[in-house]
This record gives C-alpha cells, sequence and structure tokens, in this order.
C-alpha cells in the first residue's frame, strides 16, 4: 500500500523533506519511520547486502566461479608485490564496464581464489562473474587485461543505412525508433520509422525480445544510448543506425532533407 506524491511540483514539500531528514537531496529512504540515506547511501548498502538485512531480505549468493589465465595471474601479482597492503578489487559497474581497483578489504565483500589471486567483489559484481575469464592481450600500447564475461548483455550491433534499405526492402517484421524532438522529424524523416514517445516506449514494451528493433537519430550519437538502454531491458536484436538519418540522406535518400 502506498501512494505517490510528485516532490518535485511542490517546493513546500520538497524542501520540507530536506528540513525532516537534515539531508540534503532526494530522494530520501525510510525504514520503519527510521532515516536511511539517499541515493548514494542506498546504492551502496544493495551492493554490500546490507539493504536486504534492513528490509529482511538478504539474498544468499554462491561464491562465482572466476578463471584468471597464468599470464593475467602474473600481471596481477606484479602489482600486488608493489602493493602488498592492499588487496584486489574487481567492480562491474551497472552499464558492464570491468574495473580493477587496489584497496584494503572492507570485510562486506565476497572473495574469490583462482590460480594464486584473491578477488575481492561486492555483492552487485558477485551476480554477474559467474564463468568469468581474465586473461592478458598484446596490443600495439602494450599488454591489456581481456575480459570474457558470459553474464554481459551483447553488444549493440550497428547497422549500416544499405542495410537498413534491404531489410526495408526484404520483408521481414522489424522496428524502427526515432529517439529525435518532433522539431527534427518535422524536418527529416525516415519512412515508417516511429518516434520514440511515452506511448511508444509502452508499446516496445509488448514487443518480443527477439523483435529486431533499430533505433536511429540525426547522426547515430543518442539512438546508441537508446540502443543500449533496451539492450539493458532484455532485448536481444536490437541496433543503432550509424551514422544517423544524415548518413540516410547521402547515401540513400537525397530528398530526405540535411540539416
Amino acid at each position: 500500500n502506498y501512494k505517490t506524491i510528485d516532490v518535485l511540483s511542490d517546493p513546500d514539500i520538497r524542501n520540507g523533506i530536506k528540513e525532516y531528514s537534515e539531508w540534503p537531496t532526494i530522494p530520501q529512504l525510510y525504514i520503519d519511520g527510521d532515516f536511511i540515506g539517499g541515493c548514494d547511501v542506498i546504492e551502496q548498502l544493495s551492493k554490500t547486502g546490507d539493504l536486504g538485512k534492513l528490509i529482511g531480505e538478504e539474498e544468499a549468493l554462491s561464491v562465482p566461479t572466476i578463471v584468471i589465465t597464468d599470464s593475467a595471474a602474473e600481471s596481477i601479482r606484479e602489482v600486488c608485490l608493489q602493493h602488498p597492503d592492499l588487496n584486489v578489487h574487481l567492480n562491474i559497474t551497472d552499464d558492464w564496464v570491468h574495473e580493477f581497483n587496489l584497496a584494503p578489504n572492507s570485510g562486506q565483500v565476497i572473495v574469490v581464489e583462482n590460480n594464486g589471486i584473491e578477488l575481492l567483489l561486492n555483492r552487485s559484481t558477485a551476480k554477474k562473474t559467474d564463468g568469468l575469464r581474465i586473461d592478458m592481450e598484446v596490443t600495439p600500447e602494450g599488454s591489456v587485461f581481456s575480459i570474457t564475461n558470459p553474464n554481459a548483455p551483447p553488444m549493440v550491433s550497428q547497422m549500416s543505412v544499405h542495410e537498413l534499405k534491404r531489410l526495408q526492402e526484404s520483408g521481414d517484421t522489424f522496428y524502427l525508433f526515432d529517439v529525435r524532438e518532433q522539431s527534427e522529424r518535422d524536418i527529416a524523416v525516415i519512412a515508417g520509422s516511429r518516434l520514440l514517445s511515452e506511448e511508444n516506449v509502452k508499446f516496445i514494451d509488448t514487443l518480443d525480445r527477439n523483435s529486431i528493433m533499430i533505433f536511429q537519430c540525426h547522426t547515430g550519437v543518442r539512438s546508441q544510448s537508446a540502443a543500449e538502454y533496451f539492450r539493458d531491458q532484455g532485448f536481444t536484436r536490437v541496433y543503432n543506425l550509424s551514422g544517423g538519418i544524415d548518413a540516410w540522406s547521402v547515401e540513400i535518400d537525397v530528398e530526405v532533407a540535411r540539416y
């Protein structure tokens, strides 16, 4: 049972919340009448597992399996010898960036050992690492870590305007979403595209997760972010139109205005 209140539309309520908690930002979380903290605090509690304890839903978590190759283990070991008082932490961000850092053991971590190396993971990261493989790769700039994670969502594929044209001519079912503003669509539009409006976001939620979805904008930057968002919602055939409608105007249909 809950009631939703838009605090952004009422400055008195918004300021009152901050004064009551003596906390400068919103949102804020209270549990059983006790103030817990703001967004950053809640995210940290979630990563350590303490949030589950507070709400009585602590989740049991098994230790994931991680493979560290000999070459990767040797590189990690060399760094550790220079900082014997610190531990190696692996963090996977919400957008699946893998980050290594050296820091003390906070005590609220999961420890994974492989090939003589101990990796410390927070709970959020541990859920994403089972089957992860850490190796080394030689590049022109030198050796770098190469990480293969079977849990990561598939990358957003780039689709050229010529591939989109062929798809249109094939008769196959696909959905082309335009993430630009309506004012931009008034200037130029690809036939068959749909504005990524609130209504169409709801429509996307009704689609099969294997549907072909292509996102386009002016040059392909904004649409990349949109495509990544829907990929993270579980859609498996998500594409970004490389070059956007500008490339379409130049390479496919010169009648579509450039701006």
